[in-house]
C-alpha cells in the first residue's frame, strides 16, 4: 500500500515539478540558450515609432541620412531596435527644435519614477507596466524596470527564471536590506529589450517585509519608506523613466516605492466587487500615507491616475462602472483605457507582449485593437511625464 505523503513533502513535489515543465517552457519557447530576443519592427511600425511618415522614412534611406537595415527578399525594410535608437539620433541632430525626437529628461529635468500598483491581484499590473516601459523605450526614452513583487512575474516577462537566476541573491533586495546592502548598479540586469534595463524580483523580496519590523524597533537608517529613493539616487541619472511594479499588497515594499514614486498609476477592473476592493485600498493608502508622512517621508506627486484595465466595450455593466469612475474622480481617470483582449493573454502563453509578439501570429482586427488600445494608454502617459517636465 502506498504511504501517504507529508503536506509538505507533497508542496515540494508540486513546486518541483512546475518548476521543471517551466524551465522546459522556457527552453521551448526560446531556445537555443533559452533567453528572450526582440523581434524586428516593419517599416510602418518604425515610422510610427519615430513619429515621421514612412515616405520620409524611406527618403532618409534614399538620401544616405541613415544606414541600411535588415531587408527582406521581397525589399521589405525590417528595422531593430537599436536601428531605431540610431535613426533617432540621426533626426535629433538635424531638427530645429531640441527634443523633437529625443524626448527623454533633459538636465534641468528630475527622473520620473512611476508606480503601478491595486490592493488586488489580477488587475493588470505586470501587463500595464510592462507594455509601458516597452512602448516609452521604443519610442527613445531610458528605462529602469524595477519589480517589487516577490512573485517576479515582471522579471519572468524579461526571460529571466527568478527561481533558478536569482534564487538567493541578485534582486532589488540586496539593494534595500537592512544589513550590507549593495549598490543598485550590481543588481540592475541589462534586458534583451534594447532601452530598459532590469532590477529583478524574487523570493528573497518578502524578506523586508520581514525585517522591516525589527529594523523599525531598532531605528536603522534609513528607515524603510526611505530606502528606495535612497539607492535610486546612485542610478537615476542614467535614466528618464523609472518604473514600479508593485505586489498586490499595502506593505512596506509597496510604501517604500510610494515615497520613491513622483507618478502614480492606479489598475483597475471595472466591475463593482474590484471598485469595492479599491476603495478600501485608498482608505489603507491614506491611512499608512500620514502615518510615514507624519515620520518624515516626503510625498510628492507629480500626477495620479485610474487606468481602467481589461476593459470590454460591449459589456454594459462596465460601462456603467466606468461613467461612476469618471463621475468620481473626473479627469484623474485616464482617458485611455486597457482593453480585455486574447492578443495580449495569448502572447502572456509565451511570455510575451503585445509588442513583442509579430501580427501574423493573431487575427488581424484581434492584433490591430489590442496594440491600439495600448498605444493609446502609454501616450497617454508619456503626455503626463511630458507635463510634469513642463512640455
Amino acid at each position: 500500500m502506498t504511504q501517504p505523503l507529508d503536506m509538505n513533502q507533497r508542496i515540494r513535489k508540486n513546486a518541483e515539478a512546475l518548476s521543471n515543465a517551466l524551465e522546459h517552457h522556457m527552453l521551448a519557447s526560446f531556445a537555443p540558450d533559452a533567453r528572450k530576443e526582440l523581434r524586428l519592427f516593419s517599416a510602418g511600425e518604425a515610422a510610427e515609432l519615430l513619429g515621421i511618415s514612412a515616405s520620409f522614412l524611406r527618403k532618409l534611406h534614399f538620401d544616405g541620412r541613415i544606414a541600411d537595415v535588415h531587408t527582406s527578399p521581397g525589399g521589405r525594410r525590417h528595422y531593430s531596435a537599436e536601428d531605431l535608437i540610431a535613426i533617432r539620433q540621426t533626426l535629433e541632430a538635424g531638427a530645429k527644435t531640441p527634443g523633437a525626437y529625443l524626448k527623454g529628461r533633459r538636465a534641468e529635468d528630475k527622473v520620473q519614477v512611476l508606480s503601478f500598483l491595486n490592493f488586488k491581484g489580477g488587475s493588470g499590473k505586470t501587463t500595464s507596466s510592462i507594455h509601458t516601459a516597452q512602448r516609452l523605450a521604443l519610442k527613445g526614452y531610458r528605462v529602469l524596470a524595477v519589480d517589487i513583487d516577490p512573485q517576479a512575474s515582471l522579471t519572468s516577462l524579461f526571460g529571466y527564471r527568478p527561481e533558478y537566476d536569482f534564487l538567493d541573491s541578485g534582486t532589488i533586495y540586496d539593494a534595500i536590506r537592512y544589513v550590507d546592502p549593495v549598490p543598485l548598479s550590481q543588481v540592475i540586469q541589462k534586458t534583451y529589450f534594447s532601452g530598459i534595463d532590469l532590477a529583478p524580483a524574487g523570493l528573497m523580496l518578502q524578506e523586508f517585509e520581514h525585517e522591516t519590523p525589527q529594523a523599525l524597533l531598532n531605528n536603522i537608517q534609513p528607515p524603510f519608506f526611505a530606502r528606495m529613493a535612497a539607492v535610486l539616487q546612485e542610478v537615476e541619472d542614467d535614466y528618464d523613466v523609472i518604473l514600479f511594479d508593485c505586489p498586490p499588497q499595502l506593505g512596506y515594499l509597496t510604501m517604500s516605492a510610494l515615497c520613491a514614486s513622483t507618478g502614480v498609476i492606479i489598475t483597475v477592473v471595472p466591475n463593482m466587487l474590484d471598485v469595492a476592493s479599491m476603495s478600501q485600498f485608498l482608505q489603507m493608502s491614506a491611512d499608512l500615507l500620514d502615518v510615514v508622512h507624519n515620520a518624515g517621508a516626503k510625498m510628492e506627486f507629480d500626477f495620479l491616475r485610474f487606468l481602467i484595465n481589461r476593459y470590454e466595450t460591449n459589456d454594459a455593466p462596465q460601462q456603467q462602472v466606468v461613467a461612476f469612475l469618471r463621475q468620481l474622480f473626473g479627469k484623474e481617470v485616464m482617458t485611455a483605457h486597457m482593453l480585455k483582449s486574447t492578443a495580449i493573454s495569448d502572447a502572456g502563453l509565451t511570455q510575451q507582449t503585445v509588442y513583442e509578439v509579430e501580427r501574423s501570429q493573431f487575427h488581424r482586427n484581434t492584433y490591430d485593437r489590442a496594440v491600439d488600445s495600448l498605444n493609446q494608454v502609454n501616450d497617454e502617459i508619456e503626455t503626463l511625464l511630458q507635463t510634469a517636465w513642463g512640455r
